[in-house]
């Protein structure tokens, strides 16, 4: 069952992938990658795209963002293409709650069918975080979510509990809480480049990098790195 399963994930998982990568071609000029009008006309259409289904169009993201994490999608351009098409409020809101429903969903599914396949693979490597974990799993995973999982693969981020068979309710929330700074600061970046290509008759990339919503969640991005670098060595290795 579990091998069946896994060749059914990973199919699927291609065949959105792939879905997903022929739509996006298939709508793109290619002879017109260099004229930065063109990128202004796809900001104007995509605008008025969402605007005329707001709902509509929230509810598909939001359940593409759940299949995605599912099929162990990656999160960054999901976070800011949330960002581009709802501003980073709502983009912040709409990819917290999906990615965090995937992430729990894919946590129940390798719980049910690959416990043994996910202790082989990565106990040993991840030892020294487990053992914090099974001290008090709601607030060292928070801890987890919130830096961003120390540079651990997400969609390894997203089972690992299912050694230490973590709380679904716990586990939920303190990843639901966890990921809002991450996850602000890339809508953040979505939104601020989708105001740059709006607002600007030409593309700077200096100009760019120093629009406020550009800059900002960067030198955060860089804050989180620094903390995280500090947590790794002060929280997961020293109170071991």
């Amino acid at each position: 069952m579990s091998k069946k399963l896994k060749f059914f994930l990973g199919v699927s998982y291609l065949l959105i992938l792939l879905i997903f990568l022929y739509f996006i071609f298939s709508q793109i000029e290619f002879n017109r990658l260099n004229d930065f009008l063109y990128y202004k006309e796809i900001q104007i259409n995509v605008e008025k795209f969402i605007g005329r289904s707001l709902y509509f169009n929230i509810v598909i993201f939001f359940l593409f963002s759940i299949i995605w994490v599912l099929l162990l999608g990656f999160g960054s351009p999901l976070l800011i293409i949330s960002g581009i098409l709802f501003g980073k409020w709502i983009g912040t809101l709409v990819s917290v709650v999906s990615i965090s429903l995937g992430a729990l969903l894919l946590y129940i599914l390798a719980s049910f069918f690959f416990t043994e396949l996910v202790y082989k693979k990565v106990n040993k490597k991840f030892n020294h975080y487990i053992q914090l974990f099974k001290k008090n799993e709601f607030y060292y995973f928070f801890i987890y979510r919130f830096v961003g999982g120390l540079g651990v693969p997400f969609f390894l981020q997203n089972i690992l509990p299912v050694i230490f068979d973590m709380k679904k309710i716990n586990y939920f929330f303190s990843s639901l809480l966890g990921f809002i700074p991450g996850f602000f600061i890339f809508n953040t970046i979505g939104s601020g480049l989708n105001e740059y290509i709006k607002q600007s008759e030409n593309f700077s990339l200096f100009k760019l990098i120093l629009t406020k919503d550009i800059y900002i969640p960067i030198i955060l991005f860089a804050v989180i790195i620094f903390i995280s670098a500090i947590i790794k060595k002060k929280i997961f290795y020293e109170k071991l």
